[in-house]
């Protein structure tokens, strides 16, 4: 993302993962682990919508963790259609910042394909720490269902769609948030990967981080 972005990689359930860090200029509010779009369709960690939110959470003083799934860049294993992929995401977030006394604040964010597996790592992980902040944008919900998010989740949760998104149309966002009552942050004549409002949406995450958690 930038020339102090640290690049390293930790063991995963499948072998090494790839992960990037980006710190923030002052002390660290916690860690936020961002998820990346579809591997079998060029989603990587260094993906624009990604690196967008990431510098979102290093702005708003969170240090930002991404990483690349299984079987993409020098993370090893193969695709597993989410399965496998909800795992490595825990392992980084076990990495990162792990459960226990002590433990920092943690943030989750995922775009698309990384936002769906964000849903079930949320639903995995709430029961058993705090999650003080959650970020989906452009959320697959057709493939696989995105796991609910709990009510009591919804004033620190942003999902944000694109109207003219083509890859995972408004329309099935709407019937998986309906149910839940969970607001859709819609940004008007916009596609999937944000072509010319990634500015717009940086903003937009930036405004949700800095206001209370609840």
């Amino acid at each position: 993302m930038n020339s102090k972005t640290q690049k390293s990689s930790i063991a995963g359930p499948a072998g090494a993962l790839d992960i990037a860090l980006d710190l923030p200029a002052g002390a660290s509010r916690g860690i936020a682990v961002i998820a990346h779009p579809h591997p079998l369709f060029g989603g990587t960690l260094d993906n624009k919508v990604v690196q967008t939110l990431a510098r979102a959470f290093v702005q708003t003083g969170w240090t930002a963790v991404r990483f690349n799934f299984r079987g993409v860049g020098g993370s090893a294993g193969s695709h597993d259609e989410g399965r496998g992929e909800l795992d490595d995401l825990l392992a980084v977030v076990q990495h990162a910042a792990p459960a226990g006394e002590g433990q920092v604040a943690l943030a989750l964010a995922g775009f698309s394909f990384g936002a769906f597996v964000t849903t079930h790592a949320f639903e995995r992980l709430r029961a058993s720490r705090p999650i003080d902040k959650l970020v989906l944008v452009g959320t697959s919900v057709s493939r696989a269902p995105a796991a609910p998010i709990d009510a009591a989740a919804h004033p620190k949760t942003l999902v944000v769609h694109g109207e003219q998104d083509d890859t995972v149309l408004l329309s099935a966002v709407l019937d998986w948030a309906r149910p839940q009552a969970l607001p859709v942050t819609v940004v008007p004549g916009v596609g999937h990967f944000f072509h010319g409002q990634l500015p717009l949406l940086k903003n937009l995450v930036i405004r949700h981080l800095s206001a209370p958690a609840d």
